[in-house]
């Protein structure tokens, strides 16, 4: 208790933020702390291996870093149900679910008492909760000094600080993000702006905390501080400075999300930005999921991200189909050249692949160089599975042309399939990632993901 009482009032000292009187009773807030991160090893500059364990109101779950958590829209995953997800195997633990979908639930939840998770059945998963749905866009323009809004299936909910906390308090998640004023992720929005949403983000961090404390249905779970500052370097270290001194169990970095800016601008700010936080707390993009821009977030010291990118694919009817094999074996790589054999044994071509000149990499309804597009008329009669090697039932049991002829009649069934097939093959990237980590094996994964 010493050490925080420490930590908080030098944070009192330093910190520029507005709200330095509400900020004084902090003092008296006492995490749970149960989540630490070991920092393995760090590789090729800011690649980090990590585990974060401790993780629930349990302590019993751990997760790999850099990972990604399973994206859902009100606990399920988007078209599996819990058993069809549990022929997957070596799932992360933690879900994200968002305030944007469950606000308009917030009296049912007040009413049943016992939290989201037992109220939608979910086991053997944890809840991390942010704002916002990562996969879906929200309109800007409608944050003020004291409120942020959200967008569910009924519109526009305006959230105070009390109004956000109350609703935490119904779902009782095992972490969740602050509440912040992300809609500075736009390249054109001036630098008053920006500083203006760190200002408002800070003082809505420490209000969250103070609220944190009194509630006894949030006293075993993480929060973790959300990382502001548009495009503009010196916000940014400013917001992440700021940040670290208040007691956080990890970081959430916004406005980075594909979309708002270049990869090498991104790797900038973030590298800038982990340069001020404790190497010993995990850091969380939001927004970004393809595989060449989460190789380098990850290689700019980012360790974990929302698993929305498979979700994506799956609504366009496409099937992901990369090499990340860091071994020659395919079995154990999970994935093998796309070559497909005909019924005569002769070798088909490779499926012609889109280039990233083809493709508009700043809009994530797009398709990407990492997928195939199964509503292609060439698929009709393609008798090979999604990917040659893949473990998964879609790839196991079908074939390209029966999910093309899914996709062209409307069937559920093809939504189904894909999504199986590429929530597994996203998470297999991830496991590779790990293992060239752990095996000194990260440029040959590099080589693999952004072309030889």
């Amino acid at each position: 208790m010493e050490k925080l009482e420490t930590h908080l009032k030098l944070a009192l000292a330093l910190s520029d933020c507005s709200c330095q009187k509400a900020s004084v009773k902090i003092r008296g807030y006492m995490a749970a702390k149960k989540m630490q991160f070991e920092l393995i090893r760090v590789a090729q500059g800011n690649f980090r291996l990590g585990v974060l364990t401790g993780v629930g109101r349990t302590g019993k779950y751990l997760l790999n870093t850099p990972g990604c958590l399973l994206h859902t829209h009100l606990g399920t995953i988007p078209h599996l149900t819990q058993d069809t997800l549990h022929t997957l195997k070596q799932l992360p633990c933690v879900s994200q679910v968002t305030l944007s979908a469950l606000a308009e639930h917030q009296e049912v939840l007040e009413e049943f008492k016992d939290g989201f998770q037992k109220f939608a059945g979910l086991h053997d998963t944890l809840l991390y909760c942010s704002l916002h749905d990562p996969a879906a866009s929200s309109p800007t323009g409608y944050t003020t000094n004291k409120t942020v809004s959200v967008w569910g299936s009924g519109g526009r909910i305006e959230l105070t600080v009390a109004k956000f906390v109350a609703l935490l308090k119904s779902v009782q998640p095992d972490w969740y993000q602050c509440m912040a004023d992300g809609e500075t992720w736009q390249s054109n929005t001036s630098r008053k702006r920006v500083r203006k949403s760190v200002d408002r983000t800070l003082a809505h961090l420490d209000e969250c905390l103070l609220a944190h404390q009194t509630s006894p249905e949030l006293k075993e779970t993480e929060v973790f501080g959300v990382v502001e500052g548009g495009d503009i370097r010196e916000e940014r270290v400013r917001s992440a400075r700021e940040t670290a001194k208040r007691p956080m169990s990890g970081f959430c970095l916004d406005g980075l999300q594909t979309g708002s800016m270049d990869q090498a601008l991104r790797t900038e700010l973030i590298t800038a930005v982990n340069a001020e936080l404790p190497e010993d707390k995990p850091r969380l993009l939001q927004g970004v999921g393809r595989p060449d821009e989460v190789l380098a977030c990850v290689e700019a010291g980012v360790d974990l991200f929302e698993g929305f990118f498979p979700f994506q694919v799956t609504e366009r009817g496409c099937a992901l189909d990369f090499d990340y094999s860091i071994c020659p074996d395919p079995e154990r790589a999970g994935t093998a050249p796309p070559a497909v054999l005909e019924q005569d044994g002769v070798e088909k071509p490779a499926v012609e692949r889109q280039t990233d000149a083809d493709v508009n990499s700043g809009d994530q309804i797009q398709m990407t160089p990492f997928e195939i597009n199964l509503k292609d008329k060439r698929f009709h009669d393609d008798f090979g599975p999604l990917v040659e090697g893949c473990g998964c039932y879609c790839c196991r049991n079908h074939q390209r042309a029966y999910i093309h002829h899914l996709l062209v009649t409307n069937e559920l069934l093809a939504s189904v399939l894909l999504m199986i097939h590429n929530t597994a093959h996203y998470q297999g990237f991830f496991r590779a990632l790990r293992d060239a980590l752990a095996n000194d094996k990260l440029d040959i994964l590099k080589r693999k993901i952004l072309g030889d």
